[in-house]
């Protein structure tokens, strides 16, 4: 591996993780609306979702509560993550991680976090919302006080592969609980503050790993989660509604489940590691050859199974099967537009950490802003029209941004595209997540949430590794001014990019008339696909 590669890999490894930490970053599950929305009887726990003004107004104490404590957990999941970032090099030091080895302080967690969603989602439907949310977050807290203590690279590690487990089971559950208890336009507010709370936890994250890691020490990250997670399971024991039903263990597709998460998890490994073996390296392609080849045979294997991981038939759905494309292309983009400023702040104007964390506040905010309009524009104008123009908005942000030069100016060069691309990405992962999740039943909404989360998490990981490849690529630099040449060629491509995802939506999704009618239908009202 030569100099100028070596380089790319050390510097990249940390946002290996932003797809995974953004896996809740704008990405809200679906929307419904109705002009007229029916009168709700109470639910089985005794909780009306109907009600007007904020999102948890002029609902019973348990329900405006309910949503807090969901985003609080998923907050954590995302500041912990981002938070390490920042940390890996007093990690390393501390441990005596030397090399290329470091990466795997982040490679464990997306390993197993980007491979078993599919499983957490099908778990969340089949053995209890509420039951494998506790889990989930038991797992998260548990793995967490392990990183904190960790002596060895090898502890460390292992450590956060629990976390990564904890999450996946965690986060599409926390998912499908605001799908099922939030109805019509309570909904829609609910999964905007969702999306919100992503966009910001990540540059939040940044920070705190910064100021934590300064002032502290790097196991401070891990032990702050101890008290919020405490906090957060007496706080879902009392709002989260008690699953009603048995466990469906038999139900559980456990050989659909080894076959998705080791050929997600091969995927997900051979992009990880491409930048130091090579695209065309023969790891590369075999290990990824042989993901693609498990996806096909686990397709195969839940046609025929009675009650699949994954049905397979929903991704012929339009909507569910060109949202995922979608969400995939949109969350290469967000990432790739985390990874290319960090290149330039970092590399090329000499920022900090902590600056660079600031830097990104306003991108967190501009993409918070995208999810809450997303949210409305869907509810109207479908999915299609809004995904066409979020994407071309994000090619003219991503344009902008392709300017930069080795005398630029964060506020003269990156700002002002970085503000655009964050609004059109917010608007876009939003109506991606819509797309995917609208018409969910009750028992399905585990299994589209996971399916959700999985498109997000294998897009982000492309596209910091694409991104991260063509940025250098042009003159082999990625730090100093010659960087800028590389970055810039990659936010162009980042932009053609984008317009060919504008043009895809045209293609692969419902028109609005089509669409909407199954919007503003209650989940439990639709059929079979």
């Amino acid at each position: 591996m030569n100099k100028h590669a070596h380089q790319l890999h050390a510097f990249a490894r940390p946002f290996r993780a932003l797809g995974a930490r953004h896996h809740g970053a704008v990405h809200p599950a679906s929307a419904e609306h109705s002009q007229h929305p029916p009168a709700q009887s109470q639910s089985s726990h005794g909780h009306s979702h109907h009600g007007q003004g904020g999102v948890t107004d002029a609902l019973p104490s348990g329900v405006r509560w309910l949503l807090p404590v969901l985003l609080v957990a998923q907050l954590m999941v995302i500041l912990d993550i981002t938070a390490v970032n920042i940390a890996l090099p007093s990690l390393s030091l501390d441990l005596g991680i030397s090399g290329a080895s470091v990466s795997w302080a982040i490679t464990s967690y997306t390993l197993i976090f980007g491979s078993m969603l599919l499983f957490g989602g099908r778990a969340a439907d089949l053995l209890g919302r509420r039951r494998v949310f506790l889990t989930g977050l038991a797992v998260f807290t548990a793995s967490s006080l392990a990183s904190a203590l960790a002596g060895t690279a090898t502890t460390l590690f292992i450590a956060r592969a629990g976390q990564g487990l904890g999450a996946a089971l965690l986060s599409p559950a926390a998912l499908s609980i605001i799908t099922t208890a939030f109805q019509g336009p309570q909904r829609t507010k609910a999964l905007a503050a969702w999306g919100a709370v992503g966009g910001a936890g990540a540059a939040v994250g940044v920070l705190l790993g910064g100021l934590l890691t300064e002032i502290a020490d790097w196991r401070m990250i891990f032990y702050v989660n101890l008290p919020v997670a405490a906090a957060l399971t007496v706080g879902a024991l009392k709002v989260v509604p008690a699953d009603t039903s048995k466990p469906k263990w038999r139900g559980l597709d456990l050989r659909g489940a080894t076959l998705a998460t080791g050929s997600i998890g091969a995927i997900v490994y051979a992009i990880t590691q491409s930048d130091s073996a090579g695209w065309t390296s023969a790891q590369t392609l075999v290990i990824a050859g042989a993901g693609l080849l498990g996806l096909a045979v686990f397709g195969a294997h839940e046609r025929h199974t009675a009650e699949p991981l994954l049905k397979v038939k929903r991704l012929a759905d339009r909507a569910v099967g060109g949202g995922l494309i979608l969400m995939m292309l949109a969350a290469g983009l967000l990432f790739g537009l985390f990874l290319l400023c960090s290149f330039y702040l970092q590399n090329v104007l000499d920022d900090g950490p902590l600056a660079t964390g600031l830097g990104f506040l306003p991108l967190a905010l501009a993409a918070g802003v995208g999810a809450h309009a997303g949210g409305r524009l869907v509810n109207h104008r479908g999915v299609r029209m809004p995904l066409v123009a979020a994407f071309g908005v994000t090619a003219v942000g991503m344009a902008l941004l392709s300017r930069v030069g080795s005398d630029g100016s964060y506020l003269r060069d990156v700002l002002p595209g970085m503000l655009i691309a964050g609004l059109g990405l917010g608007v876009a992962l939003v109506s991606a997540s819509v797309a995917i999740l609208t018409g969910a039943r009750q028992d399905e909404t585990g299994m589209l949430s996971g399916l959700n989360t999985t498109g997000h998490e294998l897009g982000g990981t492309i596209g910091i590794a694409v991104f991260g490849t063509i940025a250098a690529a042009a003159t082999g630099a990625i730090a100093g001014p010659a960087a800028a040449e590389g970055i810039a060629n990659a936010f162009l491509v980042a932009a053609l990019v984008a317009v060919a995802a504008g043009l895809i939506a045209v293609v692969a999704l419902p028109r609005a008339h089509r669409f909407l009618p199954k919007l503003r239908l209650s989940p439990q009202a639709m059929p079979m696909h």
